[in-house]
Order: C-alpha cells, then structure tokens, then sequence
C-alpha cells in the first residue's frame, strides 16, 4: 500500500468524539470512556490508599489512649458533633451582670434625658411647621362680631404677622421699632423646615429615652426573678412594658 493510498484513507476516516459527561451524572464518577482510564485509575489508586491509611491508624490506635474529644463528642444522624461547653455562672455573678447592664443603660438613659432638655431649651417649644394644628380661640358675646371679627384688629398688628405663632409684634411695637429677624418668605420658609428637623429629631430622643426604660426595668426585672422567692405572673411581657409578677411577701429578720 503506497503512502498516497494511506494518506487518502485517513483524509476519509471521520474524526472520533467522546461521549461529554452530562453535568447531573458528574457526582456518580468518571464516564467511562477510552480516554479516561488514566483518570479512574488514579482515582481509584487514591481511594485505596486512603483506605490503607485508616487501616493502619486503626491497627497502630491504643486502646487505652484518652482524648478529649471522646466526652466532647455525640452522634447525631450519623455525623459526630462537637458538643459546646456551657458557660459556668453562678447566681451571685448573674446578679452582678444585670447590675453593670442596669448601670450601663441607665447612664446612656440619663445622658439622652439631658440631650433632650437641652434641645428643649434650643427649640422654646415653638409650633413648628407642619408639626400639628395648632387652635386659637376668641370668645365673643353676639352673633355680629362673629362676623365682623377681624384677628389682625384682635391682635393689635399687621395682617401680614397674622400666621406667625411666635414673635408677632403689635402695632405699637413696630413703630417704635423695626421687625428684627427674617422677613423674607424664602428665609422663613428655610427656617421653619430647620425647625421641623430639629422637632423631628426631639421626638427620636424621646422615643429612644422611653425605650432605654423600658429595657432598664426589663433587666431589672430579670435580675428580681433570680431570687428563689414564690412568685406568679400577673402580667405578660409587651414591647412596651415588662412583665409583673407577684412575689409571696417574707418577713425579714
């Protein structure tokens, strides 16, 4: 056979292409395939290796040897689980926890309960915008000044200080002397959402002191039930309040 007659069959034989391992079966091993027997003989070489290995530690394993892990460890649906060591506290050394968490909490509280009065005295309580309605009520005698009444006039000032609560000058005050502070609607409407944020931010605190409270007589609470005195619940715990329990009176010496 002439090397051209070789050449021209090989140019006709068609291309051999291996079976690909559908990627849900690649848990089940290799595929067999004739190129992969390199593959599964290393695999099966290491798996019988490792064997090797567990059994001579078995053999070479004293069976009188102590470790720890043998107190440590429990079986749980076939898989050892280390078992975790509970922490050791005594009654005396809970007590004095919930005293420091008391004492912690309850300094934040304070602290809060000052930033608080602080910017109470910054805000002098004025309506902001938007912060609620607020009512103003005139009382007259008849049905005719119902009608004729005229606030401005009431007031004794401009029509155009009528809307403002706070800092509203009579009259005679504004001959005597010029309007101080902004005047200009752009300004005043700027302010009034500076004062809104600075309301808004009053009731966080308020909220967040109420809140330290509540956790304060939570703690405590949990630190009363500690005492081995009888008692019975007289009320459920809620976000907003602790439990209450009822404690059997002792007479103490």
């Amino acid at each position: 056979m002439s090397a051209a007659f070789r050449k021209a069959a090989k140019a006709r034989q068609r291309p051999h292409r291996e079976r690909a391992q559908p990627a849900a079966r690649t848990k089940l091993g290799l595929l067999e395939k004739k190129k992969d027997y390199r593959l599964r003989a290393h695999d099966y070489h290491k798996k019988q290796n490792a064997l090797r290995a567990l059994q001579k530690k078995a053999l070479d394993k004293n069976p009188d040897e102590f470790y720890f892990k043998m107190i440590r460890a429990e079986l749980k649906d076939g898989v050892h689980v280390i078992k975790q060591p509970k922490d050791e506290v005594t009654p005396e050394q809970v007590k004095l926890m919930r005293t420091q968490d008391i004492k912690y909490i309850e300094m934040k509280r304070v602290a809060e309960a000052k930033k608080i009065e602080r910017l109470k005295a910054e805000l002098h309580l004025l309506d902001a915008a938007g912060s609620g309605p607020g009512r103003h009520l005139f009382f007259v005698d008849t049905e005719r000044e119902v009608q004729e009444f005229d606030i401005a006039t009431h007031l004794d000032t401009v029509p155009e200080l009528v809307d403002r609560v706070y800092n509203r000058p009579t009259i005679a005050t504004l001959q005597r002397e010029t309007v101080k502070g902004a005047t200009d609607p752009v300004h005043l409407k700027k302010l009034a959402q500076q004062r809104k944020n600075q309301y808004d931010l009053l009731r966080q605190r308020i909220e967040r002191e109420k809140a330290m409270f509540v956790i304060t007589q939570k703690i405590q609470t949990r630190k009363d039930l500690l005492d081995k005195t009888h008692k019975v619940k007289v009320k459920k715990e809620t976000t907003s309040s602790p439990a209450i329990y009822k404690f059997k009176f002792q007479r103490k010496r």
